[in-house]
């Protein structure tokens, strides 16, 4: 099996710039295959938003990163849900989960690890790992977050799918010099997976739920 046999897919990431961390070269890769690729985004933090930007700023800069990478408009769907503070509002994250997958027919949807320590994360994890309990589910890594990864399932990329993840996080002008946003980052990473996967480049996943 492998990654074209999937045709209609989710990612649900906690903040604007998780999704094309966690999986930014497999994104590219699915959307050159033809295949539909529907990202969500949670929250735009606008509390942690750095002075000098717009409070919005994340949204705008969510839909540049996204499209760079070849997801539709239509496809992006942003809440905005208050950072770290997803866990209060769990119940009406679900309720918003379930209405997605009773309008869509998703067979193969992304979140983060459930060993993923941040508060956001969890949450989307569980609700997620809830609504879509019978759907392929795959935990993507974001590794200054992980206590512990199980690197189960390879996605073999090409370096112009990194370099599409690496052109759409830079977009995210407003997040500064962060560590894990520098294209030597990401490039390692992506290398050292492929690496693990004998090939030239890939990102890792958690095999949280499989059907075959």
């Amino acid at each position: 099996m492998t990654i074209n046999n999937y045709n209609n897919i989710l990612v649900l990431a906690p903040h604007t710039d998780d999704g094309e961390l966690g999986l930014g070269g497999t994104i590219s890769q699915l959307i050159e295959l033809g295949k539909k690729v529907t990202y969500v985004a949670f929250s735009t933090a606008q509390q942690s938003v750095p002075d000098g930007f717009p409070k919005d700023i994340l949204k705008t800069e969510v839909k540049r990163a996204t499209a760079k990478l070849g997801i539709l408009p239509e496809n992006l769907i942003i809440y905005d849900y208050e950072v770290r503070k997803l866990g209060y509002v769990r119940q009406e994250i679900l309720e918003e989960l379930i209405r997605l997958r009773k309008d869509n027919s998703f067979d193969l949807v992304f979140m983060p690890c459930l060993h993923d320590i941040h508060q956001d994360h969890t949450t989307i994890a569980q609700e997620g790992l809830r609504a879509f309990k019978n759907t392929t589910l795959l935990g993507y890594e974001l590794i200054w977050n992980n206590l512990t990864f199980n690197a189960q399932c390879f996605v073999q990329l090409d370096k112009q799918h990194i370099k599409a993840k690496v052109e759409a996080l830079k977009e995210y002008e407003s997040q500064g010099a962060r560590d894990y946003l520098s294209e030597e980052f990401l490039y390692s990473l992506a290398k050292s997976r492929g690496v693990q996967a004998g090939c030239p480049y890939a990102e890792a996943f958690e095999v949280i739920r499989l059907f075959l």
